[in-house]
């Protein structure tokens, strides 16, 4: 039974920390035992062990893997010798589910295994000349995946162009929804506003129409064979919520749902959007009439009498046909329900990473990677989720640059400037606005990202207690600026000028240091949280100056901006040891950003106390 467990022979081993800086324990040496074989762990420093191993240790399917340390006592300071013993299928689970290291504490004794994709040295590994550009992780990740595709399949008059504009960002004609019958499904329609979305179109299935059934499958199975830039992510099947009695589902898309298991369906996740779902409460409020109920629990009733409903009309229906776990939203493009949109989105990004990793889950490590990386391009080609930005932003990072800030020499004889180079467009690539000048590429909006890191005053130790709200904490401030501009033409004054003489730091060469560490880390939080606050104000418009000025301005001025450094600034003191940070800094990079997210009712809450303001005209910088 243990051999079903293993889907790889082999895994390999390129680096091992032990911290044994919350022991008692004074740890004298250690040594790696797989098998038969010995291999010291040869570095010190602190409380702390560590080795890099190149090319990796290979453990294969069978060996036994042990650590066995020797320490002191600290009464009798006699020599001691204990060994820590490893579950091999502990390990190979967490290998072949394309897990970045193990873990393994033992008596307050940390120990951390890291991995690599094979028995080469990793690419985080290698040490690239200076003359060689260090390549952004989304470059490579564009190059597989250049955009997020999906096929939309519903009768006209459902909603399609509307939800694919709110959802994507693009223009409501890339749907040819008022010319019923012209949906060509092989067109693929690209929009100049979101280059990294591809829609495909097609008709909803009538009553004893089973010619566009087989166009449907036969264009779904034709993609699953074509190449990963060709390849469908998703569909969107959509259909407008019937009233009671109605029917939900034709023949046609009876047997499409059948069918989901088969061959040709199961190679791609189909979500079910049911559309429209501001008409279904706007019926159930009709339907209570006059009560004495406050406005906020008389629309709660009418929800809860709208779920009733849903299970009758349509979920019963789909899980008759398509069994009870298939996925699906209730949506609608209206005013005062962002939230559905938002859920539609993240049902698509949860079905398109599980998906992509059960269908890599028997195969190699390189499809399992491929797997999140559909997932980042779902959360990419999005704009109505801030938060899957942040997420994918972690994603990438964790793939190379941001997981081994301390100690990995990718940016060994590199500028400073360089380096934060490479992470910048990393980022900024993410959140993918519509961006056509290249402002957030620009060397202007770069330089003053790189002063606001030395600008901003640090205040006092921040309290860790402290729960945070970016959203709440940036209502005032965006609306008092906004407010406070005297027309269309008056300019935005940004504090840290983006003509300014770039800091000195940014032209040392990269030396790991604390100080070098709190840039870092303050760069990547930073530019996030300034990027979040643009896309509050933008609303997935095309780019300007003007509009980039005012998000930067509102960030500079709200608690958040001086609130993030002193964190940074606390949890550096706690860094005793600067070889074993590198799992503690993503983690701590991630806790930030996560901790400022916001969420769909924060946006509409700040869009809605905003001053319209006209961002559309362009300023100097």
């Amino acid at each position: 039974m243990a051999n079903a467990l293993h889907t790889s022979m082999a895994l390999y081993i390129h680096g091992i920390t032990v911290d044994f800086s919350k022991s008692k324990t004074n740890i004298e040496s250690a040594e790696v035992r797989i098998g038969e074989s010995h291999s010291p762990i040869e570095h010190k420093a602190g409380k702390s062990l560590r080795h890099t191993y190149s090319p990796p240790m290979v453990f294969a399917h069978g060996e036994s893997f042990s650590l066995h340390m020797r320490h002191k006592k600290h009464l009798l300071r006699t020599k001691h010798h204990e060994d820590i013993t490893f579950d091999p299928d502990d390990m190979f689970r967490a290998y072949n589910a394309s897990q970045q290291e193990y873990n393994k504490v033992h008596n307050n004794i940390t120990i951390v295994i890291k991995f690599s994709s094979n028995d080469t040295t990793t690419e985080d590994e290698q040490s690239l000349s200076p003359d060689q550009s260090l390549e952004p992780t989304t470059s490579k990740i564009f190059k597989k995946y250049p955009r997020f595709r999906i096929l939309v399949i519903g009768k006209s008059g459902v909603g399609k162009s509307s939800l694919i504009s709110h959802a994507f960002g693009v223009e409501k004609e890339i749907i040819a929804d008022d010319k019923p019958g012209e949906a060509n499904i092989d067109r693929e329609l690209i929009s100049t506003r979101n280059e990294r979305f591809v829609l495909h179109d097609s008709k909803g299935f009538e009553p004893g129409d089973e010619y566009n059934l087989e166009i449907v499958r036969d264009f779904i199975d034709r993609r699953r064979k074509m190449s990963p830039e060709h390849q469908l992510h998703a569909v969107w099947l959509c259909f407008e919520i019937p009233r009671a009695g109605g029917r939900l589902l034709e023949t046609g898309t009876e047997k499409f749902l059948k069918s989901k298991n088969s061959e040709t369906l199961r190679n791609v996740p189909v979500i079910v959007v049911l559309t429209k779902y501001d008409m279904l409460i706007e019926r159930m409020e009709r339907t209570l009439g006059g009560s004495s109920l406050s406005d906020e629990a008389h629309k709660e009733l009418a929800k809860k009498n709208a779920e009733v409903e849903l299970q009758d009309t349509c979920i019963g229906p789909l899980e008759r046909f398509a069994g009870p776990d298939i996925p699906h939203a209730m949506i609608s493009t209206e005013e005062d329900y962002e939230e559905t949109l938002t859920h539609l989105i993240q049902v698509t990004e949860k079905c398109v990473g599980q998906h992509s990793a059960s269908e890599a889950s028997a195969t190699t490590s390189t499809a399992q990677h491929s797997a999140s990386e559909a997932a980042v391009m779902t959360s990419i080609a999005q704009r109505v989720h801030p938060g899957l930005k942040i997420k994918a932003s972690i994603e990438v990072g964790r793939k190379r640059y941001w997981k081994a800030l301390a100690s990995c020499p990718t940016f060994k004889n590199r500028k400073m400037w360089d380096c934060l180079h490479v992470l910048h467009t990393d980022i900024v690539n993410v959140w993918n606005f519509h961006d056509p000048h290249h402002y957030l590429h620009s060397q202007e909006f770069r330089t003053m990202m790189m002063n606001m890191v030395d600008k901003i005053e640090v205040g006092p130790t921040a309290n860790p207690n402290k729960n945070m709200a970016f959203g709440l904490s940036m209502v005032g401030v965006i609306a008092g600026i906004v407010s406070a501009l005297a027309g269309p033409a008056a300019p935005i004054v940004v504090p840290i000028a983006a003509g300014a003489v770039l800091a000195v730091w940014a032209y040392d060469v990269y030396k790991l240091s604390h100080p070098v560490l709190q840039r870092f880390m303050a760069y990547i939080i930073h530019l996030t949280l300034v990027l979040q606050t643009l896309f509050i104000v933008s609303e997935s418009q095309e780019l300007t100056r003007r509009a980039i000025k005012l998000a930067v301005t509102s960030y500079l001025a709200s608690p958040t901006s001086e609130e993030v450094p002193t964190w940074i600034q606390d949890y550096d003191k706690q860094l005793t040891v600067l070889e074993r940070a590198d799992r503690d800094i993503l983690n701590k990079i991630t806790e930030v950003m996560q901790m400022y997210e916001i969420n769909t009712a924060q946006i509409s809450e700040l869009r809605a106390k905003v001053p319209a303001v006209d961002l559309l005209l362009d300023e100097p910088w």
